[in-house]
């Protein structure tokens, strides 16, 4: 179920790059799909725990997370627009180090000096696909740019839902912060969706279909799941296999290719978090 997830959630990347090559405008598309998954949530949360209901306390974290989305759907939908899925796909693999940059800056944790040797690593990976992507840093800025928000934003909504994942089923969450956060996102599409043509050949609209149910909605029954029967520690070494995958699936259906500084960057920010986990000594209580 993992790896089922890791893969689908892969594919989604060059799937959505495949959709905006052919005839869907960045903007509609994000949004249609949100809409069309936001409605498979709803009825498969109420079906499964017969409410949505959230503290009021805890709404603040739902608001959080459902910025945090609505701005990680403008980033991928538009760095996709304006870079290769490959790209994409191995920038995002730096999410993990700014998990804890964020944690740094607003929940002061403390973090090992194996966490800075990691980000080290990471970060000059970055610089380096940034570099190779587009031949140099300038031509490509806006899709390198755009990548790493998306890491970043996809980084503080998985910080802002950790409150929420002690006291509800990820499914609850979804359904309520999909839906708070396409709100915005359908208002500011709305110029995009008057111009969208539909017609579009039965491939487009089959990969249309699979982004909807793949990416959004069965890998999060696939992937809690999992991660209920195995444990966090466990999904999280499946989870760093994505931006392998992604950059796999780029290559072999959009025939995509690699800048020499892309592979060596890609492998730095592998190296980096895998470093980071390996020298981390983790703190356990005798009870423990």
């Amino acid at each position: 179920m993992l790896l089922g997830a890791v893969l689908l959630w892969a594919l989604n990347v060059t799937v959505t790059k495949y959709m905006l090559e052919h005839g869907w405008l960045p903007l509609a598309y994000a949004t249609i799909r949100y809409f069309a998954a936001i409605a498979l949530f709803w009825i498969y949360t109420w079906w499964r725990e017969g409410s949505l209901r959230i503290a009021r306390a805890d709404w603040i974290y739902v608001g959080i997370a459902a910025g945090m989305i609505f701005v990680n759907q403008l980033c991928f939908v538009y760095s996709l627009e304006f870079a290769h899925a490959s790209t994409v796909s191995l920038l995002f693999g730096s999410c993990p180090m700014f998990v804890g940059l964020i944690s740094i800056v607003f929940l002061r944790s403390d973090l090992e000096s194996s966490f800075w040797i990691g980000a080290g690593l990471t970060f000059a990976g970055v610089a380096l696909i940034a570099t190779g992507a587009g031949g140099g840093l300038v031509s490509g800025w806006r899709g390198d740019l755009l990548s790493i928000a998306l890491a970043i934003t996809w980084a503080a909504y998985t910080i802002a839902i950790a409150p929420l994942m002690r006291r509800y089923s990820p499914y609850r969450i979804s359904a309520l912060v999909l839906a708070l956060g396409w709100a915005p996102l359908a208002l500011v599409s709305v110029p995009q969706i008057a111009r969208q043509d539909f017609a579009f050949s039965g491939t487009v609209w089959l990969g249309f279909a699979y982004a909807v149910v793949g990416p959004l909605f069965l890998t999060n029954i696939l992937w809690f799941t999992a991660v209920d029967r195995v444990g966090a520690a466990r999904a999280s070494i499946f989870n760093n296999m994505q931006p392998f995958f992604g950059v796999l699936f780029a290559l072999l259906i959009l025939s995509e290719s690699l800048h020499a500084l892309e592979i060596v960057g890609g492998v730095l920010i592998f190296a980096g978090i895998y470093l980071e986990r390996r020298l981390r000594q983790p703190v356990v209580s005798p009870a423990e």
